[in-house]
């Protein structure tokens, strides 16, 4: 099955492909989302283990997927070569500090608010946090479908459908964990799942801009990838592990995490 995805994949226009895998993983979070419609509750236990797993795979793709690959597309030796990857990576982690200083946005926990102050609704506060944690995601896919395109070694159809896949995972348990405390918050259970699933919208239009801007500038491949990774990492540890640290269940999220990453690396290895 996954191999007759790869091959459909490598018969179509890299934008397109990457349009379709972004796609696919906002598909996944409104599957997520939906199940508001049959659960009243979420459990802490399960809330902090689905991120946990989120964090777990947004590592594993981070390394495996993004910094890797760009380590080993990058010319010279020694600190020369992974020079772009440390770039890159620096800027992604400052791009989301950016946006996390300035952008509104507020935690599942509906605690404090972060960013402007701005008279906005805690609604639309918490998709917004949700928003940014996917603007890197849908990145991440759409640059290495764009690099794919380009020719670079190291970047692969299977690899970018595995990093899709595993973003796509992880977003399923993340529309969940979007929506239910919405509902807890006493909004109705459409709005719920409208909010949930609207998080992820902006993967398929970062997922495009991304390949679009390696197919157009193939030199910044290497740094883009890394960006990606970099603004990623930024998101586990500023914002996912902290979140699952907040009650008892942290050795929970830890198994989650665990076994997120052994998932992800395992996928990235067999289809990359």
């Amino acid at each position: 099955m996954i191999e007759q995805i790869v091959t459909y994949f490598e018969s179509i226009n890299p934008i397109l492909a990457a349009f379709y895998a972004t796609t696919f993983t906002w598909f996944l979070t409104a599957l997520g989302a939906s199940l508001v419609f049959f659960f009243k509750t979420l459990n802490r236990a399960v809330l902090d283990g689905m991120l946990g797993f989120t964090g777990g795979v947004m590592v594993a793709a981070s390394f495996w997927s993004l910094l890797a690959p760009a380590i080993d597309m990058s010319p010279g030796e020694g600190f020369t070569k992974v020079m772009p990857a440390a770039i890159g990576f620096f800027f992604g982690a400052v791009f989301l500090f950016g946006l996390d200083k300035v952008l509104p946005h507020i935690h599942i926990n509906f605690k404090e608010a972060e960013g402007i102050k701005t008279p906005w609704h805690k609604t639309t506060l918490l998709v917004l946090a949700i928003t940014l944690h996917n603007i890197p995601e849908g990145l991440a896919v759409g640059v290495l479908f764009g690099g794919v395109a380009a020719g670079f070694d190291g970047a692969t159809i299977g690899g970018a459908v595995a990093l899709a896949i595993g973003i796509g995972l992880q977003n399923f348990p993340e529309g969940f964990a979007v929506a239910m405390p919405l509902r807890r918050q006493g909004v109705s259970r459409r709005k719920s799942f409208w909010y949930g699933q609207l998080s992820a919208v902006v993967e398929p239009i970062a997922g495009v801009l991304g390949a679009w801007a390696v197919m157009s500038f193939q030199a910044i491949l290497p740094y883009a990838l890394a960006f990606a990774a970099g603004a990623m990492i930024f998101v586990v540890i500023e914002e996912v592990v902290p979140e699952t640290q907040q009650d008892k269940y942290t050795d929970i999220a830890t198994m989650g995490f665990i076994a997120g990453f052994i998932i992800m690396m395992s996928m990235d290895v067999a289809l990359g």
